[in-house]
């Protein structure tokens, strides 16, 4: 079915169709792991020497915010 549809709209290999609200979910979830990262990299700047409870949080954290990405 979903070759057929490709077919009819033309789709090169390289193309996809994908409902917009979709796609603005996947955009959502990718910019909460890029703030998560971006976090993260802050929270664990060896400068202010990070301890075990901040690499757990910064685990859970990223974790948090890349399982949708995965899971959906």
């Amino acid at each position: 079915m979903a070759r057929q549809r490709a077919n009819d709209l033309q789709l090169s290999e390289n193309e996809l169709v994908i409902a917009r609200n979709e796609l603005e979910t996947l955009r959502d979830q990718v910019y909460v792991l890029k703030c998560a990262i971006a976090d993260v990299e802050a929270d664990l700047d060896p400068a202010i020497d990070p301890t075990t409870r901040d690499f757990k949080a910064a685990l859970n954290w990223l974790l948090n915010a890349a399982k949708p990405l995965v899971e959906g």
